[in-house]
């Protein structure tokens, strides 16, 4: 399948990421940024050019290491100064293991099943998995023009993704895991929905 250009481009990505979100392009990062402890060991999935480490993750001095299927986002992350390896996670492969194991804005690429990698995410955090996913989507709009573009922007190569989240089917999504879950809200202007599950289902907390 032929990869979009914004996942061939570390430049282009990220200027598709800012005119989408507009002026809440840094809360989304933020928000994702403050749930990680100084010092504590991330595994980032489909972290795209890693803007997070490298804008908001490298200043709390983590342990970080970035999973993605572009060799080309890998290369710069492993310029930055973090671990990067290319990654496929449609495999059933064992995921490294981590403190936090985080994936902003990537879970769709996964569906319409993408229980197997939240599964491999659990089994792989030592304290917490992190996950903020888009629930407005301009892929997923009436409009057809419009939706054509999203989804064709937003190939990662897989081919198209035709599917997406609402704020009802992630919340449906997540709703085996309410046990483990202890966090979630609208971040990013609505736009992204963060939810925040214990690695241990036996721990106490406060949804």
């Amino acid at each position: 399948m032929s990869t979009s250009l914004i996942y061939r481009n570390a430049t282009l990505y990220e200027l598709l990421i800012r005119a989408l979100y507009g002026r809440y392009y840094t809360a989304r990062y933020r928000a994702v940024a403050a749930l990680v402890p100084d010092g504590a060991s991330v595994l980032d999935l489909c972290c795209g050019p890693a803007t997070l480490y490298t804008r908001y993750l490298r200043q709390k001095s983590v342990d970080y290491t970035g999973l993605d299927r572009n060799d080309r986002f890998v290369a710069k992350l492993t310029e930055a100064g973090a671990h990067g390896k290319v990654w496929n996670l449609t495999s059933a492969d064992p995921l490294p293991e981590a403190d936090y194991v985080l994936m902003q804005a990537s879970l769709y690429h996964f569906l319409p099943e993408a229980t197997p990698v939240l599964d491999r995410m659990l089994a792989a955090a030592r304290e917490q998995v992190i996950i903020a996913e888009p629930i407005r989507n301009m892929a997923s709009s009436d409009n057809r023009v419009l939706a054509a573009v999203g989804q064709r922007f937003t190939n990662a190569g897989d081919g198209i993704q035709a599917h997406r989240f609402t704020e009802t089917t992630l919340d449906a999504f997540f709703g085996p895991y309410e046990s483990r879950v202890v966090r979630r809200e609208l971040i990013a202007g609505g736009r992204e929905k963060l939810y925040v599950l214990d690695a241990d289902p036996e721990q106490p907390h406060t949804p």
